[in-house]
C-alpha cells in the first residue's frame, strides 16, 4: 500500500505548477514535477527534498517520453496516481498574422496533445486509484474566442470539452475530471512574452500563482466540474450564459484596440 497521497504536475518548474508542488508537498503528499526546464526542476527538487518528490525533464508533445516516465513515477508510488494536474501550456499573444505557424502548431501541441499524453499514460494508475483526479489548467479565454488570442482560446476552448467527456467517461472508474478557468495570472507565460495582447491592459493581470495552487487544493478535494477564480470570470460566464447575444460585443471591446 500507499504511505501517501500523491500528484503529478507538468510544467512544475516555474509559476503555478512550482506553487501547487511546493502546497502539496507541505501538506505530506509525495509530488511529482516535471518540466522541460531541468534548472528549475533542480531548484524546485531541493527546495522540497528528494525524499518528497519525483522530478525529471520531460516534453508533454512527446508520448514515447512521456509513458517512460509515468512508469517511472510508478515505481515510487506503487502503481498509484492520485491527482493528474495537466499544467503545462504556452501562450502566444498578438495578431494571428503575426505568429508563425510553427509557433501555433506548438500551442496546440503542448496545451491540447499534452494533455491526451498525459491522461492516455497515467490512466491505468489513475483507475487503481480510489478518488482519483485529473485536474487541468483551463482559462477565461475559453469563454468565447479571443481575437489575439485566438489559437490559445481554441486550445482552452478543447480543455473545457475534454474535460466535460472524461469526466462523464470516467466515471465508471471513479476518477473525477475537472478544469480551472482562470483570467491572466502572474507567471513568466504572460509576464515574459514577446507582445501582449490588448486584453491584458483592459483586464489587467490580478492574479498570483499561489491563488490558483490553492484552487487546485480545493479542486483536489472537492467536487465541481470547472473551477472559476476572480469576477470577471464569473462575471463573463453568468453574463453570457443569462445573455448570449453579448458575447461578441463584450469581447471586442475587451480584446480589440480602438486605435
Amino acid at each position: 500500500m500507499k504511505d501517501r497521497n500523491n500528484i503529478f504536475i507538468t510544467g512544475a518548474a516555474s509559476g503555478i505548477g512550482r506553487e501547487t508542488a511546493l502546497l502539496f508537498a507541505a501538506n505530506g503528499w509525495y509530488v511529482g514535477i516535471v518540466d522541460m526546464n531541468s534548472e528549475g526542476l533542480g531548484t524546485l527538487e531541493a527546495e522540497i527534498g528528494k525524499e518528497n518528490c519525483f522530478s525529471r525533464t520531460m516534453d508533454v508533445t512527446d508520448p514515447v517520453g512521456y509513458q517512460k516516465t509515468v512508469d517511472a513515477f510508478a515505481e515510487k508510488t506503487n502503481g498509484t496516481m492520485d491527482i493528474l494536474f495537466n499544467n503545462a501550456g504556452i501562450l502566444r499573444m498578438g495578431l494571428n498574422e503575426t505568429i508563425d505557424l510553427e509557433q501555433q502548431h506548438l500551442t496546440i501541441d503542448i496545451n491540447i496533445k499534452g494533455i491526451l499524453n498525459g491522461i492516455h499514460a497515467s490512466l491505468p494508475l489513475l483507475k487503481k486509484t480510489i478518488g482519483a483526479r485529473i485536474i487541468s489548467m483551463c482559462s477565461t479565454s475559453s469563454v468565447y474566442g479571443m481575437p489575439e488570442l485566438a489559437v490559445y482560446s481554441a486550445s482552452k476552448h478543447a480543455v473545457g470539452a475534454l474535460t466535460e467527456a472524461f469526466d462523464l467517461e470516467f466515471q465508471q472508474y471513479g476518477i473525477r475530471v475537472c478544469d480551472i478557468k482562470a483570467p491572466y495570472i502572474a507567471t513568466p507565460m504572460v509576464n515574459q512574452a514577446d507582445q501582449l495582447a490588448h486584453s491584458v491592459v483592459s483586464t489587467g493581470v490580478n492574479l498570483k500563482p499561489e491563488q490558483i495552487a490553492a484552487l487546485v487544493w480545493k479542486a483536489a478535494h472537492g467536487n465541481k466540474l470547472h473551477w472559476k477564480i476572480h469576477y470577471l470570470t464569473h462575471v463573463l460566464y453568468f453574463l453570457f450564459g443569462l445573455l448570449p447575444f453579448l458575447k461578441r460585443p463584450v469581447i471586442k471591446h475587451l480584446c480589440l484596440s480602438k486605435n
